[in-house]
């Protein structure tokens, strides 16, 4: 089970940092230099997120509907910008650049987890 578990984190992982790196590659709000950074920026991505995700559960905030979807754009972008402050070889195009970029991964991850699910 924990080899299951470890397994699919970092295979997570490896797609996510996928998708960062497409995006970077399009050019759309940030830039990366090479996968490797892009699986960096995928780690911190992913602990800062699963600690603010944490943190707000421990608040009891839940925000669903719309202005949820708002709230965890604006989020995701703030993360985005907060990773490529600490990420060398990542660089976000500022607040309306890590907008972009957050759609920009969303969106390819969704593609990403699709080709995935047909192939397996």
């Amino acid at each position: 089970m924990l080899v299951g578990t470890i397994l699919g984190v970092v295979i997570g992982i490896l797609l996510y940092a996928l998708a960062i790196w497409v995006v970077g590659k399009l050019g759309l709000g940030l830039k990366v230099s090479g996968f490797v950074p892009a699986i960096v920026a995928a780690l911190v991505i992913a602990v800062v997120s699963a600690l603010i995700v944490w943190l707000a559960g421990a608040l009891g905030l839940s925000l669903g509907g719309f202005l949820g979807a708002i709230i965890h754009l604006i989020i995701a972008a703030l993360v985005l910008m907060f990773a490529g402050n600490i990420v060398k070889g990542l660089k976000v195009k500022g607040f309306v650049g890590a907008l972009i970029a957050a759609v920009a991964i969303g969106v390819v991850s969704w593609l990403i987890n699709g080709v995935v699910g047909l192939l397996f």
